[in-house]
């Protein structure tokens, strides 16, 4: 059990996961390492049709992924992924055929 915020929790408290490392692949896709320890592959391309991420379309602008505050972000923070939506929606490596 824990309080925070003056409310009781069963359980242990969760640590928020955050991105530890970062490298574009090819294909539009992530190479991403997580606070947790574990890595995963994320394929952006679905994202890239929508306008807020429609910048990335240019590979030169999708490689310029960077982290800032544990976060995948591009394009001096105008363009950022949720650590929690890369965590979830990306493959284990061990699962993703990476070529």
């Amino acid at each position: 059990m824990y309080l925070k915020d003056g409310v009781v929790y069963a359980g242990q408290p969760q640590q928020p996961v955050k991105v530890s490392g970062v490298r574009p692949l090819d294909g539009y896709r992530l190479w991403v390492r997580f606070s947790t320890g574990e890595t995963k592959i994320f394929d952006c391309s679905s994202l890239l049709d929508t306008p807020a991420f429609a910048p990335l379309r240019d590979v030169e602008a999708f490689r310029g992924v960077y982290i800032d505050y544990g976060v995948t972000v591009w394009n001096d923070g105008a363009i950022d992924i949720s650590p929690e939506y890369l965590y979830e929606k990306g493959v284990p490596v061990q699962d993703a055929h990476i070529a």
